[in-house]
């Protein structure tokens, strides 16, 4: 095979979306409507009450400054490892190596874990509204197919996808949240009530940041489309940037209009009823109140369009994960492959096979999509999306000691270390409510926890397998200031 024949069969499609694409991409797999109407409940009735909005601001504020750093280290390095490049520049290969084993265990776990409360949602809608009972593990199947034709294609043909799903959901909950203000008066806006510190360090703050941390997952992936992206060293640090303060902002705003509607007294009863019954209740309830029957009817198809829009985003973020992995070794070269699409077709078919084997055992077993297969894996993605904060931190110091590619005592050192403290407190708090999390026994709580240090292990160990090129990251020729590498060998900038 020729080099311009191997490009070919490894090169993604280049210049192939600006930052409005990237924040589909990250927008889809943060589910708005998703996050409200399924996560609304718990957040209200198990953590802090009315305090929940302001949760949502708090995570935002510790995640914007997690990005400071974060962003910092994109201008400098091939991002398309996203938290591998990332930490492998700051703390070396193994451990970098041992970051892209959680990054593929969180990704996975999430984009399966919405697969089940897919599954659910699909099956209960059609029956509610044909009166055909379809089992939840069909309508996983008939996804994993969409799913994998459509990763298998023009990654333009995704994003337009991403973009109509996630702008009708959108929509709606925006024509909400201006009835709830119409029809209630500027008078029912209590915002000590939601955003005072009493209110948001009442009940049970880190059950509410659990649920805030989840709702937010996924907004470092605008690094991993670096490749596919139009002039990345601008687009990525600015996608990151819009998709954290617009998701944090949009879902404080829109659950804080939710507690407008029922009152900031009796919002934590409201959501405690709910989840006895129908935890969607929560929030579809208010919706056909303010917007009428047909809004209720919307949020339910919405629903499972907005589960569909994030099971895609998270299917595009792992396959450039392991298309990249494998262009380090770290994962079988075939997976590098692209076909005539430039799009990933190897790693898609992985990824959708892999999917499709986790699944099957709860299919079979005939155990809970929702209780079980979604409340297991998204709780064990969200504790292990942590970690790989806090290590991603700590390697931003590290690159930036190592190579002193810039010398901004805040971006460089300051803003990370307080992220590495601060995401330290949030696995603390995640740890210890993790049962109320996933809903599992204690049994079913140590080994879904212990599954991260032992895939971090596993990491560690295929990192011995593999001889990293150098330990120090490629740097642009054009920045100055500080040690980098050209060809495989570190030198001094003179």
């Amino acid at each position: 095979m020729s080099n311009a024949e191997a490009q070919h069969h490894a090169g993604l499609k280049q210049n192939a979306f600006g930052v409005p694409g990237i924040l589909f991409f990250v927008l889809s797999a943060q589910a708005p409507l998703t996050s409200i109407v399924g996560a609304a409940a718990l957040a209200v009735a198990l953590g802090d009450g009315a305090g929940a909005p302001g949760a949502y601001l708090v995570v935002g504020a510790v995640i914007v400054l997690f990005a400071v750093g974060f962003t910092a280290s994109t201008r400098h390095l091939d991002t398309r490892g996203g938290f591998f490049a990332v930490i492998r520049a700051g703390l070396g290969f193994r451990t970098g190596a041992a970051g892209s084993a959680l990054a593929l265990l969180s990704y996975n776990a999430v984009q399966i874990a919405m697969y089940g409360l897919f599954g659910s949602s699909l099956s209960g809608l059609l029956e509610r509204h044909t009166g055909i009972a379809v089992p939840w593990w069909t309508c996983v199947a008939a996804a994993i197919g969409v799913v994998w034709f459509l990763g298998s294609r023009k990654v333009e043909l995704g994003a337009r996808v991403l973009a109509v799903l996630v702008a009708f959901e959108l929509l709606l909950l925006i024509a909400f949240a201006i009835g709830v203000i119409a029809t209630k008066g500027w008078s029912a806006l209590d915002v000590p009530a939601s955003f005072g510190p009493d209110a948001v360090l009442a009940g049970a703050p880190g059950v509410a940041i659990m649920f805030a941390i989840a709702s937010m997952f996924g907004f470092e992936s605008t690094a991993i489309y670096s490749a596919e992206a139009k002039d990345p060293r601008r687009t990525v640090p600015r996608a990151t940037y819009i998709a954290v303060v617009l998701i944090a902002v949009f879902l404080a705003f829109v659950t804080w209009m939710l507690i407008c509607f029922y009152g900031a007294a009796q919002a934590q009863s409201a959501a405690q009823a709910a989840l006895e019954s129908d935890p969607a209740s929560f929030a579809v309830t208010p919706l056909n109140s303010v917007l009428g029957e047909w809004s209720g009817t919307a949020a339910d198809v919405l629903l499972s369009t907005s589960l569909f829009a994030g099971i895609l985003s998270f299917h595009n973020m792992i396959t450039r994960y392991l298309h990249t992995m494998a262009g380090h070794r770290l994962c079988p070269p075939s997976l590098e492959r692209t076909n005539r699409h430039q799009a990933p077709a190897r790693a898609s078919l992985a990824q959708s096979s892999l999917a499709a084997v986790v699944v099957l055992p709860f299919a079979v077993a005939g155990m809970d999509p929702v209780n079980q297969l979604f409340s297991w894996f998204a709780g064990l993605a969200v504790v292990t999306l942590v970690v790989l904060y806090v290590l991603t931190s700590a390697a931003v110091i590290g690159f930036f000691r190592r190579t002193r590619a810039e010398r901004n005592p805040w971006t460089t050192l300051i803003a990370p270390a307080l992220s590495a403290v601060l995401m330290v407190g949030i696995l603390t708090q995640v740890v210890r409510n993790f049962g109320v999390l996933t809903g599992g026994s204690t049994v079913t709580v140590w080994v879904l926890l212990a599954v991260v240090p032992v895939v971090f292990i596993a990491g560690l160990l295929r990192s011995r397998q593999v001889l990293p090129v150098t330990d120090l990251p490629d740097l642009p020729a054009s920045d100055q200031g500080g040690a980098h590498v050209h060809n495989g060998t570190s030198s001094s900038s003179r």
